[in-house]
């Protein structure tokens, strides 16, 4: 079994607000880690995990300080695919630069469990709509037509500089 884990980022330098940066090219950039599931909980993880009862629905905030989202990453981040495409929620603009870590995250059954209990719902509203499977169906694109190929980073030049490659 495997999820994924997103981490946003948006381009502070060049958009104010972060509903500028979801419009705009090179607004957005998203680092992925998939995770697989082992009895041995990810100690980084675990803050995270022990805030999210307090936040199970839509509308909770809780104070988070001292959290460094690096723990969220692979122990080997020098291995990612890089490439240019969607949000993967509303409004699906292709202002982000994915960058997709090769080596996964090992999580245990008890964290994804609190993940499992958000709600998409707030506290109030009658029928409280969980989230899991909160997957979509591939939108179509632009770019849907246009096969995503991957090619190597050539030594010397950093992804910024190029558009769809490996690392």
């Amino acid at each position: 079994v495997c999820s994924q884990l997103h981490l946003v980022h948006w381009n502070s330098d060049k958009y104010s607000l972060f509903e500028e940066a979801v419009m705009e090219d090179n607004g957005l950039a998203v680092s992925e880690s998939f995770s697989r599931y082992v009895g041995k909980r990810h100690e980084g993880l675990q803050k995270l995990v022990d805030a999210l009862p307090a936040i199970r629905h839509k509308g909770s905030v809780v104070e988070f300080t001292k959290f460094d989202p690096a723990c969220l990453l692979p122990s080997t981040t020098d291995d990612y695919w890089t490439y240019h495409g969607s949000l993967t929620t509303p409004p699906l603009t292709e202002s982000v630069t994915w960058i997709v870590m090769k080596q996964h995250i090992e999580v245990s059954h008890d964290q994804l469990a609190v993940f499992r209990s958000l709600l998409f719902t707030a506290a109030e509203e009658e029928v409280q709509k969980s989230m899991v499977n909160n997957f979509r169906v591939p939108a179509a694109s632009a770019r849907s037509n246009h096969p995503l190929l991957l090619h190597p980073v050539p030594p010397g030049r950093t992804s910024a500089e190029g558009d769809q490659h490996t690392h």
